[in-house]
């Protein structure tokens, strides 16, 4: 039984905190007084400087490595705030995870694989979580991973009003999947920009992990601007590749964006090694140190669907009308 809930409360962790602010600064709020910190031996705690007695609490924390966090402790992270503002009984407790780590672990591609997307969902629960917002998680199927409701907002509406007001010259556009899986997702985005665009499907293969090798194009791609469509890129591997495998079919020009820039590994000097001429993602993972003059990164703000998705499920709103704004 949820206590009665009354205003909302962001409170932030240490994998993105300029998100939170920029969320908190949508709402016209501010940020719970709160700390996370480490002891010496590297346990975390959390202290939390206010009261949050009844309060609509949602916790910003993607589930990434970043300069200070590993990916671990990231979630630790994120588990510890949230059983401290269940301990402070806390009307209701959101976790607002844009990035959802170990997401492409979602199952068994082969024998004695573990599941740890179901792990780190069965985690969420425990620690205290009433409800989950994330975007474009990497299988659409964690959703069901958990026992409380789960909100997955898509990253597409605000690519593809970045890419309707990038003028183009009148050249020909195609919609690039860089694999099979992405597919659905490639179609979608061509089907939001204004005009009737086409599609183009990399056929891949991954002879082994962190490693993709392109075997053919389906579409026509000679001649045209290709914008390559993924919901991450980590180590860039899969993206250059296509990119490559694009400009010797005749492609005149290659895009590249995606969701979540995980960008590990050596994914920064291979994007400026390549073909790909600008390269947008979303700030489910801050990256802004990559965005400078003449760079080939561009950094789009996810704070505002947040905002409003945050504005709505404390309402009590449905968040359908998201699904194409922004």
């Amino acid at each position: 039984m949820l206590e009665q809930i009354n205003n909302i409360k962001i409170i932030a962790g240490n994998s993105n905190p300029i998100l939170a602010e920029n969320i908190a600064e949508c709402l016209k709020t501010s940020l719970v007084d709160s700390k996370v910190i480490n002891f010496s031996d590297g346990e975390i705690n959390v202290d939390i400087s206010e009261t949050i007695r009844g309060e609509d609490v949602f916790v910003v924390q993607s589930v990434c490595k970043t300069n200070d966090l590993t990916v671990n402790d990231s979630l630790m992270e994120l588990l510890i705030i949230i059983d401290a503002l269940k301990r402070a009984s806390a009307g209701r407790i959101t976790a607002v995870v844009p990035y959802y780590g170990y997401a492409r672990q979602d199952r068994k591609a082969k024998s004695r694989d573990p599941i740890t997307a179901k792990l780190v969902a069965d985690l969420i629960t425990v620690a205290g979580a009433n409800r989950v917002l994330t975007m474009d998680l990497h299988a659409p199927q964690i959703q069901g991973y958990f026992n409380i409701p789960v909100d997955h907002l898509l990253g597409l509406p605000i690519l593809t009003k970045y890419y309707d007001k990038k003028i183009f010259d009148g050249e020909d556009l195609v919609i690039v999947s860089p694999d099979v899986g992405s597919v659905k997702r490639a179609r979608g985005f061509a089907e939001k920009l204004s005009g009737d665009v086409p599609m183009a499907i990399i056929d891949k293969r991954r002879p082994s992990q962190n490693v993709s090798e392109v075997m053919s194009v389906i579409g026509e791609v000679k001649g045209k601007v290709a914008i390559l469509v993924d919901d991450m890129i980590d180590t860039a591997g899969t993206i250059v590749n296509a990119a490559n495998k694009l400009m010797e079919l005749g492609t005149k020009e290659v895009y590249a964006c995606c969701t979540h820039g995980v960008f590990s590994g050596e994914a920064i000097e291979r994007i400026n090694n390549s073909p790909i001429k600008e390269l947008v993602f979303l700030n489910t993972i801050s990256k802004s140190e990559l965005c400078y003059e003449g760079s080939k990164f561009k950094m789009l703000s996810v704070a505002p669907i947040f905002a409003e998705a945050v504005r709505r499920i404390h309402h009590c709103k449905s968040l359908s009308p998201l699904f194409g704004k922004f």
